[in-house]
């Protein structure tokens, strides 16, 4: 399973930490959508920028339409003179290379109706917000 995460908010005043984390996760100002897959360790990092991001799970197909979209082709070297393999730079999708970030418009509409620093579950746009990430990134292609 895939779990979308696209940043909300921008990094002006937040802590090294978060800035490094968001880093990790290939986001870096607002609007920007990255795709990681299930596991504990992104799931610490996306508890670790909640505050700033939303999130939610997403089906193979929808990830196909988002890549479609709005997928850059990563056209830079995929190894170094050495022969290492550069890892994190780039993911895979039907024998092409894309970038991990993908550059999204602001929400048509905009986000919901408490703003940018509420939760989901008080009506705001921030963290987990399960199925309805798909409504949220369909209405930003």
């Amino acid at each position: 399973m895939k779990i979308a995460i696209v940043q909300v908010r921008g990094l002006a005043t937040v802590s090294n930490k978060v800035r490094d984390t968001m880093k990790c996760l290939s986001l870096g100002s607002a609007n920007n959508c990255a795709v990681v897959e299930d596991t504990p360790a992104n799931m610490g990092m996306i508890q670790a920028v909640k505050d700033f991001v939303t999130y939610g799970p997403i089906s193979d197909d929808f990830f196909a339409k988002i890549v479609e979209a709005r997928g850059r082709e990563f056209l830079a070297p995929t190894s170094d003179r050495k022969g290492k393999y550069r890892k994190g730079a780039f993911f895979d999708f039907n024998g092409k290379n894309y970038h991990k970030r993908f550059t999204l418009n602001p929400p048509q509409k905009g986000f919901e109706r408490k703003g940018i620093k509420t939760p989901f579950t008080m009506g705001g746009a921030l963290g987990n917000r399960g199925e309805a990430i798909e409504q949220l990134i369909v209405r930003m292609l």
